[in-house]
């Protein structure tokens, strides 16, 4: 237990909260323009509102899991806590997704997506960004 508190601690004292051009541009470096049918629009405005681009993010679950980082991937399913019942999609400690070093969420979120439910996966992205025009998150990034 006091392995798991230290590597949150180190995780959350390198989190950032990315710029949203900043962060466009380094979602479309690592191919999620276009991934599985998402432009790059989705991703932004899916992270804009499951984290407001913060690595640091978390949100306890009614159900025991908590989600993490900047796309809020869930203990239940992706990743291992230590504590939640999981599945670990992703084969990774939930603890990495707190990292400002996003290329961990990021290979995360593209095994998230190639599931069935696919970005419906998440509940922020159908309630803010489904079937509306999301070309203002993108705007003025040279993206």
């Amino acid at each position: 237990m006091r392995a798991l508190v230290f590597l949150l601690l180190v995780a959350l004292a390198s989190a950032r909260v990315f710029e949203r051009c900043e962060w466009a541009r380094i979602l479309k470096r690592n191919g999620m323009d276009g991934y599985r049918g998402n432009s790059l629009a989705d991703w932004v405005c899916l992270t804009k509102w499951e984290s407001s681009y913060n690595t640091a993010a978390t949100n306890n679950n009614r159900d025991g899991s908590t989600d993490y980082g900047i796309f809020q991937i869930n203990s239940r399913w992706w990743c291992d806590n230590g504590r939640t019942r999981t599945a670990n999609g992703c084969n990774i400690r939930c603890s990495e997704l707190l990292s400002d070093d996003v290329s961990v969420a990021i290979n995360c979120a593209k095994r998230v997506v190639r599931d069935p439910n696919g970005i419906r996966a998440w509940v922020a992205w159908v309630n803010h960004c489904q079937n509306r025009d999301l070309s203002s998150y993108v705007a003025g990034c040279g993206v």
